[in-house]
């Protein structure tokens, strides 16, 4: 996922690559500095209890069928995704490391039965969303915008007097956006950056299932339209001219 803001308009369009996929290629990296090897669970046979820290102790499963190396990826990233979910947090403003390290860390348990505790680097990892310096600019690619600044760009870019309409319907869609204090956080950085007679106002309705589909719900409702439908790409056209064929129907 991307994230990205769209207002009235396709100028009103701003993407950053600081989202979903960041924060698991971070994860990834916290886990490769401690040693961590993620077991993902078809591999699991039985498993005991042990204490936080200590080395765990599993069996691989028997007969396990030939994978394939993308399924097997797959399985890893879905642990590295309920990690995410269930241990990453946005703290409410930007926090100095002793503030951090103040905070009751939070205990994850691997599918192997491994305990740890993570401590401030559960609120450091998801931090460059809202402040990308000092980001892993290996790992990125394009224009790393805060997701107050993505916001602040598209509504700019919109006709002066439908923004003030824009800050105060401000939806958050994608499993990026359900980290805990995302909305807070992004409530607060968003005043910060308006004047005070500015009414923000950042909508989190519905479940956790519609805010991770919201996106690929409307573009279904989208598509389904009839006036849409002289828009559609067939795959012959696709075939002869590619790519381009999209920026042609869809200008």
């Amino acid at each position: 996922a991307v994230v990205s803001t769209q207002s009235t308009g396709q100028h009103g369009v701003v993407r950053s690559p600081l989202a979903g996929n960041f924060l698991a290629a971070q994860v990834r990296e916290y886990l490769k500095d401690q040693q961590i090897e993620v077991v993902p669970t078809y591999k699991i046979g039985s498993k005991e209890p042990v204490k936080e820290g200590q080395a765990p102790i599993w069996t691989l499963r028997k007969n396990i069928p030939g994978v394939t190396a993308s399924w097997h990826n797959y399985q890893v990233d879905y642990v590295i995704e309920d990690l995410i979910h269930h241990v990453l947090q946005v703290h409410d403003k930007p926090a100095t490391e002793e503030e951090l390290n103040m905070i009751p860390g939070n205990v994850f348990e691997f599918p192997n039965g491994y305990n740890h505790l993570f401590g401030a680097e559960r609120f450091k990892i998801p931090e460059p969303l809202f402040d990308p310096l000092g980001t892993n600019l290996r790992i990125l690619g394009g224009d790393m915008l805060a997701a107050q600044h993505v916001l602040s760009s598209s509504i700019s870019m919109c006709d002066i007097d439908v923004r003030p309409g824009l800050w105060s319907n401000i939806v958050l869609a994608g499993g990026t956006t359900l980290l805990t204090g995302f909305a807070d956080r992004l409530t607060t950085e968003c005043h910060a950056k308006m004047t005070s007679s500015t009414k923000v106002k950042v909508v989190t309705g519905g479940n956790s299932t519609d805010r991770i589909f919201s996106a690929w719900v409307g573009a279904s409702i989208l598509a389904s339209l009839g006036t849409f439908q002289e828009l559609w790409i067939s795959k012959q056209e696709y075939e002869e001219e590619g790519k381009l064929i999209v920026d042609k129907k869809c200008p």
